[in-house]
């Protein structure tokens, strides 16, 4: 089969740790033809539907797998989306009106009869931050909200809290704020650009010096094995950009209660790949555009996660 994957510049992606490169290779490995799409070569015409350039890669075996030559380019033609097996979106926010453009597209070609994968009217319904709220049973105390006075007011109350943009990654943006913070009015006023952004507030969770623990869901099914991002000295942010350090673990049980319970909700919406983000017991993220951590739980504890996730690709394009 062909499998066309929706990719940040090839240039950019980490090979030592990049979730889409070990999707591909597991997608080769198992007989497939790996495409590279860029989201800015997406169209759509009257004449031929919903077409982008694509990219046809052969994976490279490399003796260091951070070698930047981790692929070669066969050939590339302009090809209808509906012509590959399954399209793969995994383009990295930000979450802007180019993204939403793209799941507009997208959804056409499904309409032409491409499959894509994760839902592309899932992608753009699912704010990662927000949809937490849906399942408030396991989320601490949180506001959303762009009024100064009703985020000063949850500081307040709160006492300390954990204020960041509803569209941002890595750790961008992310503030601990305390209710004595003498920055935090301009904390409020530039995270919210003067009362025009809505923001998120939530309760500070002191089990974060433990890691904000990834956990992978794939085809409605939990992977055993989380990835912590516990942060470095100094810092509350336990995301891998923000310098924290990785460590597998197996789930805890509570861990397991809360990823069983999204795992068939989220499947029925077409998240074919979610995940979400847990600090000590509490669910703080739905991460559904590009979620990572792949590379480093299979190399510190053997399961091949990308692999299961190429299982539950093939499977998903039986379904359709």
């Amino acid at each position: 089969m062909r499998i066309a994957f929706i990719l940040d510049p090839l240039d950019k992606l980490n090979p030592a740790k990049d979730s889409s490169i070990a999707m591909m290779r597991a997608a080769q490995a198992a007989g497939h033809a790996v495409w590279a799409i860029q989201q800015p070569a997406l169209h759509w015409s009257t004449l031929h539907g919903v077409c982008a350039e694509a990219v046809h890669l052969e994976m490279l075996e490399v003796a260091d797998e951070s070698d930047p030559a981790w692929h070669t380019e066969l050939v590339r033609h302009t090809v209808p989306l509906r012509d590959f097996a399954a399209v793969v979106m995994r383009k990295d926010p930000p979450f802007d009106m180019e993204y939403v453009t793209a799941t507009w597209l997208l959804e056409r070609a499904e309409a032409e009869g491409a499959r894509v994968f994760n839902s592309p009217r899932a992608l753009r319904d699912h704010s990662e931050k927000l949809s937490a709220a849906e399942f408030p049973q396991f989320t601490v105390p949180t506001l959303v909200a762009r009024d100064p006075a009703l985020l000063h007011g949850f500081i307040d109350s709160h006492r300390d809290c954990v204020l960041k943009p509803l569209d941002g990654m890595g750790g961008s943006e992310v503030f601990r704020v305390r209710y004595d913070d003498p920055n935090r009015n301009v904390i409020v006023e530039t995270l919210t650009r003067d009362s025009q952004r809505t923001i998120m507030a939530q309760r500070f969770i002191p089990e974060i010096v433990d890691g904000d623990k990834r956990i992978l869901i794939v085809g409605g099914e939990v992977v055993p094995f989380c990835l912590a991002r516990v942060p470095m000295a100094g810092e509350t942010r336990g995301n891998l950009a923000a310098g924290g350090r990785g460590e597998a673990r197996p789930l805890s049980a509570r861990d397991r209660k809360i990823g069983e319970a999204l795992a068939p909700v989220l499947a029925a919406r077409g998240l074919l790949f979610v995940g979400i983000d847990v600090i000590g017991d509490w669910l703080t993220e739905i991460n559904v555009t590009s979620p990572t951590c792949m590379v480093e739980i299979y190399k510190q504890t053997g399961f091949d996660t990308a692999a299961l996730f190429i299982k539950a690709l093939e499977a998903a394009i039986e379904k359709r």
